[in-house]
């Protein structure tokens, strides 16, 4: 069975698990929960399975390279990573209801890959040589993966926020009564984004190293250099009101949902613009 074949199967192993955990949530039952979780587990002991398959048809073809070197490879590592943190959460913190955003996004992240971009095997370009890519990539993409978490965590607080004040005095919905209280999403937010700054940090730096052993400078200004830096300055802000302002509720979990759009257009929207990294 070829990479492509098995990453197909995830994918719909991914929609399932969400489709359970959005059931288990509205049902408010134990036996599709557990049938989720079982799911993604699954999904995600397949997806490192289609990954490692991939690296070995690499070789085989000569090339020998990491997975980690595209779009398409890269939204694979995403799902894999955005899986592997919820389920920690999930087993951390029971957080059952979080499972479905979470495989929600790896599943369109798999569809997408599968869907609209290429899945052939290439030889890299000269400047992805170099033994600080999977550093670089991992250490990235496990940042992302964790603002994404964060995100899931902050639309809750915001959906539960804005049910509760409009019915204020009124039967809380059957959706907002199960997410979990403000103090336990605010403190898992906080939680998600300090661990994702942390592996951003890890991954500027590496990049940074790559860049010069690549292109002879350390910061170059390019697209994706810059949305990085904006992307760290808002998580650095988030933090920084968190820990010295006492910002909690509401305000962090709306900077959340700002360094969230920024970390997708700094994956996404700098490929349309001209850079070294276009290339991803």
């Amino acid at each position: 069975m070829t990479s492509s074949e098995i990453f197909s199967i995830i994918t719909f192993i991914y929609g399932a698990a969400a489709l359970l955990y959005m059931i288990a949530w509205v049902f408010k039952k134990p036996m599709p929960g557990k049938l989720a979780t079982a799911a993604l587990t699954i999904a995600a002991i397949g997806n490192l399975a289609g990954i490692l398959r991939r690296w070995v048809e690499s070789n085989q073809m000569g090339i020998g390279r990491a997975p980690l070197t595209n779009l398409y490879e890269s939204l694979i590592f995403f799902a894999l990573t955005i899986a592997i943190l919820y389920l920690f959460v999930e087993f951390k913190y029971k957080l059952r209801i979080l499972g479905a955003i979470a495989s929600l996004v790896s599943f369109l992240s798999m569809a997408y890959a599968a869907l609209k971009l290429n899945n052939a095997i290439q030889p890299l370009i000269p400047a992805l040589k170099s033994n600080w890519l999977i550093a670089h990539v991992m250490t990235c993409f496990i940042g992302y993966a964790a603002f994404t978490i964060a995100f899931g965590i902050s639309i809750m607080f915001l959906v539960k926020s804005s049910k509760e004040a409009k019915a204020s005095g009124e039967q809380p919905s059957v959706i907002t009564s199960r997410i979990p209280s403000f103090d336990i999403l605010d403190d898992l937010t906080h939680q998600m984004v300090t661990f994702g700054f942390l592996f951003l940090s890890i991954g500027i730096i590496t990049g940074a190293v790559w860049a010069n052993q690549a292109w002879g400078r350390y910061w170059g200004w390019d697209p994706k250099e810059t949305w990085s830096l904006v992307t760290w300055l808002i998580y650095a802000s988030l933090l920084h009101a968190r820990l010295m302002r006492g910002w909690k509720g509401k305000k962090i979990a709306l900077l959340s949902f700002i360094g969230f759009l920024a970390m997708l257009f700094t994956y996404f929207g700098v490929n349309l613009l001209p850079g070294l990294h276009s290339y991803q």
